[in-house]
Order: C-alpha cells, then sequence, then structure tokens
C-alpha cells in the first residue's frame, strides 16, 4: 500500500499508523496539482511493484475548497477555477491515466474518486469548488461506462460536510466573517446534511472499502449524514 500526500510528515504519520492495524504502508510525497510530481510518484510506486505487487486499487481522495462570491475576488490574483480544478479533478485525471494502463493489462482494477455533493447540487459562494467537482462525477461516470467490460471499475463517493480538517478551516472561516462561536459554526455545517450532523470520516472509509472489494462499477455513494 502507498500513502501520498502534499507533506511529507504527516504522510509518514498515516503509513505509520497502519502498522497499528497489521497493515504495511509505504509514504510518498505527492502533489496531484504538480504533473511533475505526479510522475516522480508513479515512478518510485513502479519501481516498488517488484517488492510489494502492482497497484490494483486507486483512491482519489486529494481535494482543496476556498470559498468566494461569484464575482469578487478580494484583490486576489489566482484564478479560483484553475487551482480547484487542477487539484479536485485534473490530479484525479492524471493519476487514474497513469495507473490504469497497467490495470488494463491485469484486467482487473478499482478506482474510487472522492468527490462530494458538491459534485451532484449547487452551492452559493463555492462555484469553483462545485464546478471541479462537477466535472470528476461526470470524468467517472463516463469512465465506468467506457471501461465497463476490461475488468476495471469506477466509482464515487460523494459526502456532504465530513468531520474533517476541510470542514474545520470551512468553521474558522465562518467564525471570523461572522462571529459565531465554534460550536456554532460547527452546528451550521451539519444542519445543512440531510441527516443533521457530520458525516464521519470512519462512514467515508467504510464506503470506500466496499466499493473497492465489490463488483460493481459506475455507482455513487452520496453520504449525507443519516448513516448509521
Amino acid at each position: 500500500m502507498f500513502v501520498c500526500g502534499r507533506n511529507a510528515e504527516r504522510t509518514s504519520a498515516v503509513a505509520a499508523s497502519l502498522g497499528e492495524f497489521g497493515g504495511r504502508a509505504r509514504p510518498i510525497r505527492l502533489d496531484v496539482a504538480n504533473p511533475a510530481s505526479i510522475r516522480a510518484a508513479v515512478d518510485t510506486i513502479r519501481d516498488a511493484a517488484a517488492d510489494v505487487g502492482p497497484v490494483d486499487w486507486l483512491v482519489n481522495n486529494a481535494g482543496m475548497a476556498r470559498s468566494a462570491p461569484l464575482l469578487q475576488r478580494d484583490g486576489d490574483p489566482t484564478d479560483p477555477y484553475t487551482e480547484h480544478l487542477a487539484v479536485n479533478f485534473h490530479g484525479a485525471r492524471l493519476m487514474i491515466e497513469a495507473l490504469l494502463p497497467a490495470m488494463l493489462e491485469r484486467r482487473y482494477g478499482r478506482v474510487v474518486n472522492v468527490a462530494s455533493s458538491a459534485g451532484l447540487h449547487g452551492y452559493p459562494y463555492v462555484s469553483a469548488y462545485c464546478a471541479s467537482k462537477h466535472a470528476l462525477v461526470g470524468y467517472s461516470r463516463a469512465a465506468a461506462l467506457e471501461l465497463a467490460r476490461t475488468g476495471v471499475g469506477v466509482n464515487l463517493v460523494c459526502p456532504h460536510y465530513v468531520d474533517s480538517p476541510m470542514t474545520d478551516r470551512s468553521v474558522q472561516n465562518v467564525m471570523e466573517k461572522t462571529g459565531r462561536t465554534e460550536a456554532e459554526a460547527r452546528a451550521f455545517f451539519a444542519s445543512q446534511n440531510p441527516g443533521g450532523r457530520l458525516v464521519a470520516p470512519e462512514t467515508v472509509a467504510a464506503a470506500v472499502r466496499e466499493l473497492l472489494v465489490g463488483e460493481r462499477t459506475g455507482m455513487i455513494v452520496e453520504l449525507d449524514g443519516s448513516e448509521a
């Protein structure tokens, strides 16, 4: 198993923690917004294949989210659409393109793209995020159909607000802009989920695992906080 991320320290910590459950994982530094970084990571993975075996499962979980009004940029020189698409869509696409040929050759593979409810619905002040997640959902659905008879499955997990560091940053943003307390801000995001609570990371992980070990393809698993 390989654990990839931009922060080498956190990536190594996650990889090491899997040993507590009897797993083995190798940390690899990877910035999915940087094609050169993807190439370097894939080269490392291929070099290690002789020892750990080929990559049969790919989980694309990297993501970013920044809120902004539709037109106002507050002097920010970066293009939020380019930035979001680079991470949330092109990053996943490039990882698939790098690892898919070997899966096709073996006639077995599983790809799970972690998108968002923002890939299925629209939300105010996050148009760039919604656009990038819609792109990932559309790409994944098309890929699943095209690969249906190859032995490679492509599925999606689309959580609503998750109890995660990304939501923590959104909570902080709401606190700074509205003066709400942390508890009030977290309650607000929980109330936006149809189930009335934040989605647990363990729920997302369980949904991803079910898709990896199963035979289905073209599935969209939407998690809205109502899960037991």
